[in-house]
This record gives structure tokens, C-alpha cells and sequence, in this order.
């Protein structure tokens, strides 16, 4: 390691990291070029879910929420980051150039970084204890920073309205062949895979938790909670948006909701991204209006409360090897354009 750059080492150990970021159905859309100062993030339009995400913004999203793994784990190692997003305009699938330069890691880095490998999507039922504002509002100070809106959707009426939608954006996918034999295709996974949504971690039947409709994956095996009582759950409703609806914006709401889902996870909360309502085109546009009041886009939708004390750990989901997401740059021309 220089003074001035890092050893390839701990750039590919935060390119590691960097991987454990959330992304639809694990489909892990990025990849990762080296150059002799920088490093850049490129979306893989060949992994995106059309039937799921025809405009490609979960995809942006997701690789959004890498890039924020990314900057997290280079800071605990010592390395500051400076991110040119969409550096080239003429070629969109070039999401970001990350330059590094030294800096004196905290305490509070070093915690933050090892949330990541501790953050899990956790699909089942929350416990009844409600969640402190005070924990609400460090999520939303944390999605602030990284450049998005966090909104509590508390108020009863507003969130009935925003389960309807997903609900509503249930129905239609689920009614679509093409989304049924995609979702089909990315679920039940065994624990050798190296992406797709684990049997393991997908509950094994269609589940509504506090009314909320969860997105069903074929061929989950998750068993439901030892002692479960059926009490009602204390889930939280957030969603995540920002002003505008380019790029960017899309990107900037994936690293705002790695930095939100991280804070959670180091209080403890268990979290759950969900993206469905807003894949629909008609039902985003109701997020947009009834919970938003159109002063901005949602991009996702986050659910967060306290496990069950009896909730078992849930298994680390697959992550593809580096060697097939990290290339030296100009060394691979495959980064296609959308």
C-alpha cells in the first residue's frame, strides 16, 4: 500500500464488501473495473429482471446500494471516497468513477462496516414491540446524508392507501407469465448458488404480515417463527425517494437505502427492502401521489421493526465470485449500454 492509493488487496476486500449490497431477486447487476487510480461501478444490463423491472430502475437502485457498501468499507480501511456518478453521459451504463484518497478511520467506520455483513433481508413476521422514533430517525438522517427522503408512512389512512398499491402491483405481476416464469427462475435456490433468492431465506407460502402483502418466491422453505402467537407486529413503513427520476437519482436512492438499512442494522432492527408496488407502473404513480403528495418519486419502499427473540438467524445469501464482476479497466467491453 502507497501513501497515496491502496493495494489492490483491500480494494478487492471492499469490492467484497461492496457485493453484499441488497439488490432485486440477488440478481447482483454490477460490475467493477480497477484502474491504476480509480475504481468504477458499471450497471450489467445482462442481469436485469425485464418482467420485474422493464425500465431498469431497481437495477440502477441496486447498484446504488453497492456503491454505498463500497465507500463504507473503504472508509474503515482508511480510504476516503470521491464518487463522479454517470461520468459519461454518452454511456449510461458507467454508473460511477470512485477516487480515493487516505483518511483516518473511526470507530464509528469500522462498526458501520461490519454491518454490512450482518444485514440480512429478512422476509418474516416482526415482533410487537413498537420501534423508537429516535431509531426511525437516525434512518432517516442516514438516507438524508446520502442524498434522499426517508418518510414514515404513519399515518393510517395514507398507509392503507400504500398497501393497497402493493397489493395492487401484487396482483398484476403475479398475473403475468412472464414475471411468474422469472421470479420462478430466481427463487428456491440451493446453498452452493451464487445469486438468486435462497429456499432458505423465502418463507414457505405466501405471507401478509400486518396486512402488508410480501412478494412470494417459489419454492421457499422458511419455516414459520417457534412460538409465533400471531400478535400484531410493530412494522414501520418507510419510503425512500428523491426529486428527480434520471440516473442519478435512482442511484443516489440505492446508496441512501444502504445507509439506511446499515443504520438499522446496527440498532438491532430487522429490515426488509421492497420494491414491488413501485415496479407497476399505475401503482407507483399512486405512491407517488398518495403518500408523496407528488412532491417527489419513490423508489423503494422499506419495511423495519424488531425480530421475534424466537426468530432463528437467517443464512447468509450467495454472492457471485469477484472474478466475475471485477475486471481490469479497458480489459472488458461487455459492460453493455441499456
Amino acid at each position: 500500500m502507497s501513501a497515496t492509493q491502496p493495494d489492490r488487496t483491500t480494494v478487492l476486500s471492499a469490492i467484497e464488501l461492496a457485493t453484499r449490497a441488497p439488490s432485486v431477486h440477488n440478481t447482483q447487476p454490477w460490475r467493477w473495473q480497477l484502474g491504476d487510480h480509480t475504481v468504477h461501478l458499471y450497471a450489467d444490463w445482462d442481469r436485469q429482471v425485464r418482467a420485474t423491472d422493464p425500465d431498469g430502475r431497481d437495477l440502477v437502485v441496486s447498484c446504488g446500494a453497492a456503491l454505498h457498501h463500497l465507500r463504507v468499507a473503504l472508509r474503515a480501511s482508511g480510504w476516503h471516497t470521491t464518487v463522479h456518478r454517470v461520468p459519461n453521459p454518452a454511456y449510461p451504463a458507467h454508473l460511477a468513477s470512485i477516487e480515493v484518497r487516505r483518511h483516518a478511520p473511526t470507530d464509528d467506520d469500522v462498526l458501520l462496516s461490519g454491518t454490512i455483513l450482518r444485514r440480512r433481508s429478512d422476509r418474516r413476521p416482526l415482533s410487537s414491540w413498537p420501534v423508537p422514533s429516535s431509531h426511525i430517525d437516525r434512518m432517516i438522517a442516514a438516507a438524508a446524508k446520502a442524498g434522499a427522503l426517508l418518510v414514515p408512512v404513519s399515518d393510517p389512512v395514507t398507509r392503507a392507501k400504500l398497501i393497497a398499491a402493493i397489493a395492487e402491483a401484487a396482483r398484476q405481476q403475479e398475473s403475468d407469465r412472464d414475471y411468474a416464469l422469472e421470479i420462478a427462475s430466481w427463487s428456491g435456490r440451493g446453498p452452493f448458488a451464487i445469486d438468486g433468492v435462497l429456499a432458505a431465506s423465502s418463507p414457505a407460502k405466501a405471507s401478509t404480515h400486518s396486512r402488508i402483502p410480501m412478494r412470494t418466491f417459489p419454492g421457499g422453505t422458511l419455516p414459520a417463527y417457534l412460538g409465533d402467537d400471531g400478535a400484531d407486529e410493530a412494522t414501520v413503513l418507510l419510503a425512500l425517494a428523491t426529486a428527480g427520476d434520471d440516473t442519478i437519482s435512482q442511484l443516489r436512492a440505492g446508496e441512501a437505502a444502504s445507509a439506511a438499512l446499515l443504520a438499522a442494522t446496527e440498532l438491532g432492527l430487522a429490515t426488509c427492502p421492497l420494491s414491488q408496488a413501485l415496479e407497476v407502473a399505475d401503482t407507483r404513480q399512486a405512491v407517488a401521489t398518495d403518500v408523496l403528495e407528488d412532491a417527489a418519486m419513490p423508489q423503494l419502499l422499506i419495511r423495519v421493526g424488531w425480530a421475534p427473540t424466537t426468530a432463528s438467524r437467517l443464512p447468509s445469501s450467495p454472492r457471485r465470485p469477484l472474478a466475475d464482476v471485477v475486471s481490469e479497466l479497458g480489459s472488458d467491453e461487455r459492460n453493455g449500454h441499456h
